[in-house]
C-alpha cells in the first residue's frame, strides 16, 4: 500500500474536527501539526508522529493498538528506544528495517520505493541524536535541488514544532536552516556566526561556498544525510564537492552517515566504494526494500504511438478523456544547440498550445531549470494551493518533490533512462489507504517502443497500449 510522502506532515492551516473516514481500518485526526494515521499493520510513513494525549485520535489509536497487539508488530516507540512519544504508530517496511540499524549507530543506505517513508526514517534518527541545548550544527541534510530542499526544510520545522509541543520530550526548540541555491548567503553567514542552527538542509553548491570560506564548520556534526544520493553522484558538477564534504570537511568516523534514494544502480559496487573511499564506516548497512517491485503497485502504465506532429493533439485528447484531478506533463530539456539557434523550448511550445486549446478546469503551470528561483518557487506555491493543476515540467520535479494530489503522469517525451522513468512515475500514487489507480502515460514515436520495452524489463512493469480514435 502506498504511503504518505514527507511533505504531507506539514501543518494544516485550519483546525478540522475528528472525522471517521470511509475505510474502517483507518483512524484520522486533523489538527495543526497533529495528524495521526493508523492502520492495522502499517503506519502511513510521514504523518506527524505527535498527537495530543487524551485527544480522540490518541484514544482511538490506543484502542486500535490493543486490538492488534496479538500481531506483535513493533511500534515506532519500541523500535526507536523511546526517542518518540508512545502514540501507537506502526512503521512502514523501510522504517521497520532501517530504524533498528540506525539506532544501533550503524551507517545506512536507505534504498526503497518513492513515497515509502525514507525521509521520516532519517528525521527520527536526527531528532534522537541532536542536543537542542548545544549551539552548533549537529545534523546536515544534502539535497540535489532547491525545490526538494524547501520541502524537506518545511518537514524538519514541522517536526521540530511538534516535538517541542510534546510533554514527554524536552521543551527546548530546534532551529532549522535552509542553505539553498538562490538564497541570501550574507544572511546565512550572520546566522551561522551568531547562533548556529541544530539542523541545516543544503544544496551542495551553497554549502561548498561556506565550507571553503570556513564560515560553516562541521566539528559537532553527528548525522549527515545525502538524499537522492545517486543523482548527486552522477552529476559531474556536484560529485567533486560531495566527495570533499564526505572526506575532507568531515570524517565518517565522527558522524553517522545516511544515504537515501529509490534508485541505486550497482548497489554492491556503491557499498564497496562507500567503504573504500571512506564515505561511510565499514559497518554500513544496505537496507533494500521491495527489490522485486521498484515502483508502487497502484501505478497503471500505458503508451500511445503517434507521429511527432500529432503529439500535442494526442495529449489534448488524453486530457479530455482521462479528466485527471491533477497531472504532471514531463518534457525533455532543450539542447544547447537548440538554445543557441534561438528555437523555442519544447516546454514553451507545449504551454502555449495547452493555454490556447485546453478547456478543462485545471490551472496550467510551468516549472523548468531555466526559470529563475523566484519563478520556480511561485510555480510550486501555485501547485500546492490545493486547486487542480497541469504542471508542464522538465525532470526538475522528478526527484523527491511531493505533490500528493497528482493522479496522472504524462511523459510527453520519454525520459533518458529507466531510473528517470522510475522517479517521474513516483510523483503519483502517493496517497495512503486509497484504492485508486494512478496513471503513467507515455506518448511515443513508433521507433521509441523498444526504449519503453527496455524500461519495462529493467523496472519489471507492464505497459498497456492505448489506441486513440481518429
Amino acid at each position: 500500500m502506498a504511503s504518505n510522502s514527507a511533505s504531507q506532515i506539514l501543518a494544516t492551516t485550519k483546525t478540522a474536527p475528528y472525522s471517521k473516514p470511509r475505510d474502517s481500518r483507518f483512524l484520522q485526526s486533523r489538527k495543526p501539526y497533529l495528524n495521526l494515521c493508523c492502520l492495522s499493520q502499517k503506519f502511513s510513513n510521514d504523518n506527524a508522529l505527535f498527537c495530543l494525549p487524551n485527544s480522540k485520535s490518541f484514544l482511538l489509536a490506543k484502542e486500535l493498538e490493543e486490538r492488534n497487539s496479538n500481531n506483535h508488530s513493533p511500534t515506532l516507540r519500541e523500535i526507536c528506544q523511546d526517542h518518540v512519544p508512545g502514540n501507537v504508530l506502526l512503521p512502514t517496511d523501510v522504517q521497520r528495517e532501517a530504524l533498528p540499524v540506525l539506532f544501533s549507530g550503524n551507517d545506512c543506505i536507505l534504498h526503497a520505493q518513492t513515497g515509502s517513508g525514507k525521509t521520516l526514517t532519517y528525521f527520527l534518527l536526527i531528532y534522537s541524536q541532536i542536543n537542542p541545548k548545544k549551539s552548533a550544527v549537529q545534523a546536515l541534510i544534502v539535497v540535489p535541488t532547491r525545490e526538494l530542499g524547501m520541502q524537506i526544510t518545511k518537514v524538519a520545522r514541522m517536526l521540530a514544532a511538534a516535538r517541542h509541543m510534546d510533554p514527554e520530550l524536552e521543551q527546548k526548540s530546534y532551529t532549522v536552516m535552509a542553505l539553498l541555491d538562490g538564497g541570501m548567503l550574507r544572511r546565512h553567514k550572520s546566522w551561522l556566526k551568531a547562533e548556529p542552527p541544530a539542523i541545516v538542509v543544503a544544496t551542495i553548491g551553497s554549502l561548498s561556498q561556506l565550507l571553503e570560506k570556513q564560515i560553516f564548520k562541521l566539528d559537532s556534526l553527528r548525522v549527515l544525510v545525502v538524499d537522492e544520493v545517486d543523482f548527486l553522484f552522477k552529476s559531474s558538477k556536484q560529485v567533486s564537492s560531495l566527495r570533499k564534504l564526505l572526506t575532507s570537511y568531515s570524517s565518517c568516523n565522527n558522524r553517522q552517515t545516511v544515504f537515501a534514494s529509490a534508485s541505486i544502480l550497482q548497489h554492491r559496487r556503491f557499498i564497496h566504494d562507500c567503504i573504500q573511499q571512506k564515505w561511510t564506516k565499514g559497518d554500513v548497512v544496505h537496507v533494500h526494500v521491495n527489490r522485486i517491485m521498484p515502483m508502487p503497485a497502484c501505478l497503471y502504465h500505458r503508451f500511445v504511438i503517434c507521429g511527432r506532429k500529432a503529439k500535442h493533439q494526442v495529449l489534448l485528447s488524453l486530457l479530455q478523456s482521462d479528466l485527471p484531478e491533477s497531472g504532471i506533463i514531463f518534457v525533455g530539456e532543450q539542447s544547447e544547440k537548440s538554445k543557441k539557434s534561438g528555437q523555442a523550448s519544447s516546454t514553451t511550445v507545449l504551454i502555449d498550445f495547452l493555454r490556447a486549446s485546453y478547456e478543462g478546469p485545471l490551472d496550467i503551470l510551468l516549472l523548468e531549470e531555466d526559470m529563475n528561483f523566484n519563478s520556480r518557487a511561485a510555480s510550486l506555491t501555485d501547485v500546492r494551493k490545493g486547486d487542480g493543476y497541469l504542471l508542464v515540467s522538465t525532470d526538475i520535479v522528478a526527484r523527491g518533490i511531493d505533490l500528493p494530489e497528482t493522479t496522472h503522469i504524462y511523459n510527453f517525451d520519454l525520459p533518458k533512462t529507466a531510473i528517470d522513468y522510475l522517479h517521474r512515475a513516483g510523483r503519483t500514487g502517493r496517497k495512503p489507504f486509497s484504492d485508486e489507480r494512478y496513471y503513467v502515460t507515455n506518448i511515443i514515436l513508433a521507433e521509441e517502443r523498444f526504449v519503453l520495452q527496455r524500461f519495462e524489463n529493467e523496472l519489471m512493469f507492464h505497459c498497456e497500449k492505448l489506441t486513440m480514435e481518429a
